[in-house]
């Protein structure tokens, strides 16, 4: 199914509604809740998401989990989509809240498949066990730390959102903690109170957030680690490392690799 409301095929007695949708650049969903959880999947482009809980940077060929309910808006860089919203009881990922989920080559053809598959389709028939097999491979999908939980308190919220428009690894504790007046120490402890995460830590997952889009848009590494204040491309690429398990290098490499294999080489 493409480019149809979900309140038209919402009340399917089906564990997996599938939809594709096309949406131009800049398109923003604004806050929403789903009586379904959704996988939401970005064949093209790069997904902004917002929910109660921070935000997420979704990059092309991954896809963002959102539990049943889950309060979100998304912003559509060019993007293309392919969405499943699944019955809670039949969710198969067990966390409460949203994750970043790598696709696999297996699972970007069974999304691609599914916008063929009729609201109604034969659940004992080859649609059903697409439908099956997507769910296993969501429920094996490992997920991606892209992620920078908001606070609570309306005054802190609002200097994480300003530094997530402009993050910066050079940005000081105390810096915040004058805004806020507030002693550092004060402020370190109501920042991980608030965030779950020390300050450091935060400022470090905004920073990559925002050097994934970056990256793969054909930024340099040297580009993107100085406008992130880093001293030198050998240290943002440690930090890049150790986070996400391989070089700024090699994950764009990957990336490109990937979509060669998704797309067969068009």
């Amino acid at each position: 199914m493409r480019n149809i409301p979900l309140a038209d095929v919402d009340h399917v007695a089906r564990p997996v509604v599938a939809i594709g949708t096309d949406y131009s650049p800049g398109t923003l969903l604004d806050f929403h809740t789903h009586r379904r959880a959704q996988f939401l999947y970005g064949m093209t482009g790069l997904m902004e998401v917002d929910t109660d809980d921070g935000t997420w940077v979704v990059p092309p060929y991954s896809g963002v989990w959102l539990p049943a309910g889950k309060r979100h808006r998304v912003r559509m860089n060019g993007v293309s989509t392919r969405s499943l919203y699944i019955e809670p009881v039949a969710a198969p990922r067990p966390s409460p809240g949203c994750e970043v989920l790598v696709v696999s080559p297996l699972l970007h053809h069974l999304l691609l498949a599914s916008a063929n598959l009729p609201a109604l389709y034969d659940e004992s028939g080859r649609d059903g066990a697409l439908a099956q097999l997507m769910l296993h491979e969501l429920q094996l999908a490992p997920s991606l730390p892209l992620f920078a939980p908001l606070p609570r308190k309306p005054e802190l919220a609002s200097l994480c959102r300003d530094f997530l428009a402009q993050p910066h690894i050079r940005s000081l504790p105390e810096e915040w903690a004058n805004q806020l007046h507030r002693s550092q120490r004060t402020f370190n402890r109501l920042f991980r109170q608030q965030t779950g995460l020390s300050f450091a830590v935060w400022r470090q997952q905004a920073c990559l957030m925002a050097a994934v889009p970056r990256l793969l848009s054909g930024s340099s590494v040297t580009r993107t680690a100085l406008e992130l204040g880093y001293d030198s491309p050998g240290a943002f690429s440690s930090m890049f490392r150790k986070v996400l398990g391989q070089s700024p290098t090699a994950f764009v490499r990957a990336a490109t690799r990937q979509e060669e294999e998704m797309t067969g080489g068009s």
